[in-house]
């Protein structure tokens, strides 16, 4: 099972790079350079929101709030929302279809997913931020 400090981690790097890179951006509706990470991003929270409730620390709603939060800071309608929650739904379908149970492919999926989801989150707000 991955560490709690690993969620804690991703967690805070993902609410500084909505504190500083994305609210800036909230208003426009041209493609951001940084699109594709949050794309990306988008799609590990969903795999997360599904690995996580089958590898043991339910965390209920707790991915897909994150994920919403990104949404309302950055791409509140539109082909740029449209994208995040397209990558969401293609995270969390991928691994419903592929586990059942937790086995340990899954939970190194997870912090896998733990770790590439902060290294993008801190990559954004390292190139972004105000």
């Amino acid at each position: 099972m991955a560490a709690p400090q690993h969620v804690k981690k991703l967690l805070t790097i993902a609410s500084i790079l909505l504190c500083l890179a994305l609210p800036a951006r909230a208003q426009e509706t041209a493609p951001a350079p940084f699109d594709g990470d949050l794309a990306r991003l988008a799609e590990i929270m969903g795999a997360l929101h599904y690995l996580r409730a089958v590898c043991g620390p339910n965390e209920g709603q707790k991915w897909r709030n994150e994920l919403q939060a990104l949404i309302d800071a950055e791409a509140p309608n539109g082909e740029r929302r449209r994208k995040i929650v397209a990558g969401f739904n293609r995270g969390y379908r991928g691994f419903q279809q592929t586990y059942r149970t937790c086995t340990p492919a899954a939970d190194l999926a997870i912090r896998r997913y733990l770790d590439e989801g902060a290294k993008i989150a801190r990559e954004i707000t390292a190139r972004y931020a105000n």
